[in-house]
């Protein structure tokens, strides 16, 4: 599934295209969502944001689009008139004079008032956006000890949505790694140093991420091993995906383990378990 940073850039994409921009015609490929054709055609887009995983389009009469691309749902930007060539379902097609802004294979799509946005079961129940500028370390520090979250594991506390919204199975591993935090600890038994060094990797590779479309690893590592040949596969994560090679601090082998239904990985040596 896409995470915060790959959403956060597709959104950047179709903003460019359709901000400011008038939407001269627009099908949804879902029949519940065909009747609100003829109240958007013809507006123009005000914003399109980012709110964890889910992207809001927003237009100037009012109305928002609220998509999730879930685990298949990919969005395109293309010329108008020159659609891609693909075997995925289109679920939602947006023209402007010049472009087309797609979304494929989605089926969590809907249209709201934007003012009842805060309605949305998803959106009201989520936590701030990681990639939101006015967050900070601090405040991811505090949301760490709050009494839903301190005597949880942090693996699971970090595919939690209402923890920090946009972080998932990649980003997670990552940022335990860049801390030096197992995922089997809590928040309440890491000194008040730990929840600092955490609270910064949370930002800084989501960040990182987001600036580099996908690789967490420091930008010196990352040429390192961009020159010796690696494909971008291989180059992208600390530990992620790496199971059994050795770890790029200290050597160690990668472990990996199912935790809350999903992979993760971590170094033995640089996490050190409860």
């Amino acid at each position: 599934m896409p995470e915060g940073p790959e959403i956060r850039r597709a959104a950047d994409r179709i903003a460019k295209v359709l901000e400011g921009q008038a939407v001269e015609s627009i099908s949804f490929g879902l029949p519940r969502l065909k009747r609100y054709g003829a109240r958007l055609r013809g507006a123009s887009v005000r914003e399109v944001e980012t709110r964890g995983k889910a992207m809001l389009t927003h237009f100037d009469n009012g109305l928002s689009i609220y998509s999730h691309n879930q685990l298949y749902g990919v969005w395109k930007v293309a010329r108008r008139g020159k659609l891609p060539k693909t075997g995925r379902s289109l679920r939602l097609a947006l023209h402007t004079a010049t472009h087309s802004a797609l979304l494929y294979s989605a089926s969590d799509i809907s249209v709201w008032p934007t003012e009842e946005l805060t309605q949305h079961p998803f959106l009201a129940r989520i936590g701030p956006d990681i990639l939101n500028p006015l967050l900070d370390w601090r405040a991811i520090a505090d949301r760490l000890v709050l009494d839903k979250f301190a005597r949880r594991r942090l693996s699971a506390i970090y595919l939690d949505q209402a923890f920090l919204a946009g972080i998932g199975n990649y980003l997670r591993t990552e940022i335990l790694f860049d801390a030096g935090i197992h995922p089997d600890w809590r928040p309440v038994d890491l000194t008040r140093g730990e929840r600092g060094r955490l609270a910064r990797s949370t930002l800084g590779i989501s960040h990182r991420s987001y600036q580099t479309g996908g690789i967490t690893l420091s930008p010196g590592l990352a040429a390192r091993l961009e020159r010796e040949g690696l494909p971008r596969e291989q180059r992208r994560f600390f530990v992620f995906g790496r199971t059994h090679q050795p770890c790029y601090r200290c050597g160690a082998e990668v472990q990996r383990q199912d935790m809350n239904s999903r992979r993760i990985y971590w170094c033995p040596e640089c996490q050190e378990a409860p």
